[in-house]
């Protein structure tokens, strides 16, 4: 593997766009430690001794709302803005048509999604800042200081947006998913620290260490399993005569994955989950705020809203991906049929129909991720290395997209990939 590395590097374009996603990971981790001035700095740690929603967040943003550095509000409003450009994609016709223009209408509707994100950021620093006020995190706070910390907020997630637009573009892999997946890494030597030290306490045995590494590796197994997981449904080409060249009359097979939509139905869920929290600090109702303060991940009402967003956004993000009756006509169009199945129509639900079961399987192994977390933090006794399912399954699935991406690269140039 060490040598398909370095044939990598070889290859100008490829280590160009891999120095360039390290060198956008690098202004990532430098921006976690530019802070926002003002701010009581042990005020905030206090708060986040209380648990809550409050860490699930900070790991997604690399540590940086626990320090209320600029980019403390992560990624997470352009994700939202994304999700709701998809739901009205299904909605409006008019958008719906943009995205079948091809290029323009994707540019057209990546300018929208832009905007939105900066709507949604301002009302989330908003809400932020008034509740970082309520918490006594901000002792002083005119409308200068105000209007700061919220354009200062607002700027960090849109240089965020711009950010991981530069690496789906210039890099490889995913962007927003690649900001996200090194948020996560960036706070595990932090982790990993506290937890050696709460060892040499006395906090924990050796045998509660054991018991979290054990659950990582079953986990982290279990993750690769279902993400390489796929339901290859038979395809015949006959045979076509075209001038003095005959084309098709081979076999091959149409690969299904089990967990079609990735990562991204985590992200999406979470997200949905986040933004109430953000809404209430704007109600001066104190029943509203304390149920949303009691909305965390050790609620039964919390662990069953996550799992249903996730199934539900697993189904969403799987139709929006994979068309079975463009994939029909495709086949239908260069003389491909399944065995058994007329082509057309009866082709196209009979793959729809294979993959709603199959992505059931994907949705609900997604779900048991997704709630996992407090169960390993209540087993092992261990809560400074918040070992969740969703951050492995993130760090994990983001990986493999990657290497998957970077092996299609090399094939493309005729080298031997990584995966075997």
């Amino acid at each position: 593997m060490l040598l398909t590395l370095i044939s990598a590097f070889k290859v100008p374009d490829l280590r160009k766009r891999i120095f360039f996603v390290f060198g956008a990971f690098s202004v990532f981790i430098f921006g976690l430690h530019v802070y926002v001035p003002g701010i009581d700095r042990e005020a905030m740690a206090h708060l986040f001794e209380q648990g809550g929603l409050l860490g699930l967040l900070d790991v997604f943003t690399g540590g940086a709302l626990r320090k209320f550095s600029i980019l403390a509000m992560g990624i997470t409003p352009y994700i939202n803005a994304s999700i709701i450009m998809q739901l009205l994609t299904v909605v409006i016709p008019q958008i719906e048509q943009l995205q079948k223009e091809g290029e323009s209408g994707r540019k057209v509707i990546s300018r929208y999604t832009r905007y939105l994100t900066i709507a949604l950021a301002l009302v989330q620093a908003v809400g932020m800042t008034i509740w970082l006020k309520n918490a006594g995190v901000i002792t002083q706070l005119d409308v200068v200081h105000f209007l700061r910390i919220i354009i200062t907020l607002t700027a960090g997630t849109a240089f965020l947006m711009w950010l991981g637009e530069q690496i789906t573009d210039k890099g490889i892999g995913n962007g927003v998913s690649l900001i996200i997946f090194v948020g996560i890494v960036a706070r595990m030597p932090t982790q990993v620290a506290q937890t050696i030290s709460l060892y040499q306490s006395g906090g924990i045995g050796i045998s509660n260490v054991l018991s979290l590494m054990i659950i990582a590796v079953a986990i982290v197994a279990g993750i690769v399993y279902v993400q390489q997981a796929e339901r290859r449904v038979s395809v015949q080409y006959t045979k076509r005569i075209v001038g003095r060249k005959v084309y098709g009359g081979q076999s091959t097979y149409l690969p299904l994955k089990v967990n079609q939509a990735g990562v991204i139905p985590i992200i999406f869920a979470i997200s949905i989950l986040l933004f109430p929290a953000t809404i209430a600090q704007f109600v001066p109702v104190p029943a509203i705020r304390q149920l949303a303060s009691s909305f965390n991940e050790t609620s039964w009402y919390y662990n069953l809203s996550y799992a249903l967003l996730v199934i539900f956004f697993t189904y969403f993000y799987t139709a929006v991906t994979f068309n079975p009756v463009e994939v029909a006509d495709n086949m239908k169009k260069y003389g491909g049929f399944v065995p058994g199945i007329r082509p057309g129509k009866p082709t196209s639900e009979y793959l729809d129909r294979i993959l709603t079961r199959i992505t059931l399987l994907g949705a609900l192994f997604l779900a048991f991720i997704a709630v996992i977390p407090s169960y390993i933090i209540s087993l092992t006794h261990i809560g400074t290395f918040y070992l969740g399912g969703t951050s492995l399954l993130i760090v994990v699935g983001v990986a493999l997209d990657t290497v998957q991406q970077i092996e299609a690269q090399m094939l493309m140039r005729h080298y031997e990939g990584f995966i075997k």
